[in-house]
């Protein structure tokens, strides 16, 4: 039984990581509220699933332009006081979010301008937060800290989502998007508290072309990393259906938005909370790719359901596989990429992870609305499998990677 339970050591033995694990957890809640507000409140004014499939675009622009430079900060400069930085600008905005949405006429430019503003200030912070976790623990417990962190993120977007659909519907945007806001003092709480060092990442200098480009030198060099890139890129633009949850809810009951949310991380949560196994797992190249074919084929499932109940399945076996693949991904990365390097290379991991779903939610509204919600879905999940397989195909050193043969 003790190898199924998941690996608490990082929690035991670090206070820096029971700080910033336990703050984040709080943070994580609210946005994984707003995740669901924002999407809905766009959905309630404009009735279009285009409208909320751009949401997408807008978000992923600022995130691409950004990321890159998070990266070379986080190499260059003291990781805390960045998440710091960028914590409090985020609760900034969602204040803004709160006063919109109690207007008689909420502005829909706001809408956007905040998820820009969001999601260029998440490509800052998220480079330096994943290079400043493993600062605090030690290397063995890598996977240990992958899975808790899977755990962290799938319990907020449990409770958040199911909260939110309910939550907006009953009171409204303006308390989700408050209740946001306030979460972000714990997060910045426990910065606070962190032991007083620098968590500078070693890397010397300014933010450069040079260093921009070392990275993705590095990143291009290691085709087994590029496979963990292309494969959950490739995963989430064909299989994401998220942008299609609120036209989804008339179908099952608007008050049910909520539960499509959650659906997916309560499956990722029951393969983190039961992660004890993914340690004697040396395949991990291989794991990736069969989770993301299983993916793709719980959204063909998830397309083809007919019940609230059948769908809220499907999409938690999705959730599941994308655990699944997220453990071993995170594993391939913190195990084998240079201390100095890592800052830079978690902005490409970032790319990778956000702008699947972010572009695959601009894909999923306008397939919907060509081929209408059940067939864009279905499709979209026919796509996933069959990419998953190509890219295993064209990419051995990704198919073959054992960790027993990592880099030191």
């Amino acid at each position: 039984m003790k190898q199924f339970l998941p690996d608490l050591a990082p929690l035991r033995r670090s206070r820096d990581f029971r700080l910033l694990y336990s703050g984040q957890m709080v943070s994580s809640f609210g946005s994984a509220i707003t995740y669901v507000a924002l999407p809905v409140e766009m959905y309630r004014l404009t009735k279009s699933s285009v409208m909320v499939g751009l949401l997408g675009i807008v978000e992923f622009v600022p995130m691409l332009l950004v990321a890159f430079i998070g990266g070379v900060l986080a190499d260059r400069f003291d990781r805390r006081k960045l998440v710091l930085g960028t914590d409090s600008l985020m609760a900034l905005i969602l204040v803004v979010l709160t006063w919109n949405a109690l207007q008689p006429n909420p502005h829909l430019w706001l809408l956007f301008g905040a998820a820009a503003m969001l999601a260029g200030l998440n490509a800052i912070q998220r480079p330096a937060m994943e290079a400043m976790a493993p600062q605090m623990i030690l290397p063995e417990e890598m996977s240990a800290a992958g899975a808790l962190n899977a755990i962290r993120h799938n319990a907020a977007y449990i409770a958040g989502p199911g909260l939110a659909g309910w939550i907006a519907v009953k009171y409204g945007a303006a308390t989700a998007f408050g209740i946001d806001a306030a979460t972000y003092l714990a997060a910045i709480a426990g910065l606070a508290l962190l032991e007083k060092k620098s968590f500078r990442g070693g890397d010397e200098g300014g933010i450069s072309w040079h260093a921009l480009a070392e990275g993705w030198r590095y990143a291009l060099s290691r085709r087994d990393l590029l496979g963990t890139y292309l494969i959950d890129m490739n995963a989430m633009f064909f299989g994401m259906p998220n942008a299609l949850f609120p036209a989804f809810g008339e179908t099952f009951g608007a008050q049910n938005v909520g539960w499509l949310y959650t659906a997916g991380p309560v499956g990722a949560l029951a393969i983190s909370i039961s992660s004890g196994w993914a340690s004697k797992v040396k395949r991990h190249g291989l794991a990736i790719t069969w989770a993301a074919g299983l993916w793709g084929l719980a959204i063909v499932g998830f397309g083809l359901s007919t019940s609230l109940w059948l769908a809220l399945i499907f999409l938690a076996l999705a959730g599941a596989a994308d655990s699944v693949s997220g453990i071993f991904r995170q594993t391939i990365w913190n195990q084998t990429i240079p201390a100095r390097l890592r800052g830079r290379t978690a902005a490409i991991e970032m790319v990778s992870y956000l702008s699947g779903p972010y572009l695959g939610n601009v894909e999923a509204g306008f397939a919907a609305r060509l081929m209408g919600l059940g067939p864009s879905v279905v499709m979209g999940g026919a796509l996933c499998m069959i990419g998953s397989i190509l890219i295993a195909w064209a990419l051995p050193e990704f198919r073959h990677y054992h960790s027993d043969d990592r880099e030191s």
